[in-house]
């Protein structure tokens, strides 16, 4: 008997927050996590009573390529390409690629480091988990490029 009254006050209980968790329209609230790409998206932030304002660095147009940079399993080195002012290649010239392992990890990192270099035009980007220590280098090397192109 006890356990029936005990279950039935977790269930009650429990239908007392979901219905305390609902907004004005009657939906139940939920939660969303921020996307990955928003965590260092300066754009987004706003300050209160102002206006927008980009912080995008101008760079010179060109090819620029970065310090070769050991990341423990081999070493990383990108090259950027800069038109009209900003980034919009970047290449890696080195990466570790010597270990199967190592070959899988960047072959899925890689990408998306390019991408998010792109995107923030700097180098403050998310290290990719798993890929650490190429993340790491990856951002040394970029800024060295990045300070060539200012």
């Amino acid at each position: 008997m006890k356990k029936y009254l005990l279950s039935g006050l977790v269930i009650f209980g429990f239908l007392i927050y979901s219905f305390s968790r609902q907004d004005n329209n009657g939906a139940a609230a939920t939660l969303s996590p921020a996307p990955a790409s928003s965590v260092n998206n300066q754009a987004s932030l706003v300050p209160m009573g102002g206006t927008m304002k980009t912080n995008m660095m101008q760079y010179k147009n060109g090819t620029y390529t970065g310090n070769l940079v050991d990341a423990y399993y081999g070493n990383v080195q990108v090259q950027i390409t800069i038109n009209s002012g900003k980034v919009s290649n970047v290449a890696f010239l080195d990466y570790p690629h010597d270990r199967e392992t190592s070959i899988m990890i960047n072959t899925q990192a890689m990408p998306y480091l390019k991408q998010e270099a792109i995107l923030a035009q700097n180098a403050n980007v998310d290290i990719v988990s798993g890929a650490t220590q190429t993340s790491l280098a990856f951002i040394q090397s970029l800024q060295s490029a990045l300070n060539q192109a200012k």
